[in-house]
């Protein structure tokens, strides 16, 4: 189901929802240039949440985003251990709801 070439479809998002898909570029775009963050940190996050949203084009994306701006394995294992650590902790946090009497 999962094909990089998938991507190129979202021309078709880009020419019937013109509007919208514009917002979005231009949203997609300020949201990853560096600022207080830099960017590699940015791609950084992006990678943490796409691991926990399990979206692997944005995995993929985003690795060769960071891996670009100089990120390391090093960073990379890290972005995925706390991607583990808070879906896992959310896991147990919702556990809590378990327990009501």
């Amino acid at each position: 189901m999962y094909d990089m070439d998938n991507l190129s479809k979202l021309g078709v998002l880009d020419k019937t929802a013109s509007s919208g898909m514009s917002a979005f570029w231009a949203f997609d775009k300020a949201s990853f240039e560096a600022g207080a963050l830099t960017a590699r940190e940015k791609q950084l996050i992006a990678i943490g949440v796409a691991l926990t949203t399990q979206c692997p084009y944005c995995i993929k994306l985003h690795v060769d985003a960071a891996r670009k701006e100089g990120a390391t394995d090093e960073q990379l294992a890290e972005t995925a251990l706390v991607a583990a650590a808070i879906r896992a902790g959310g896991a147990l946090t919702h556990a809590t709801h378990l327990f009501n009497d």
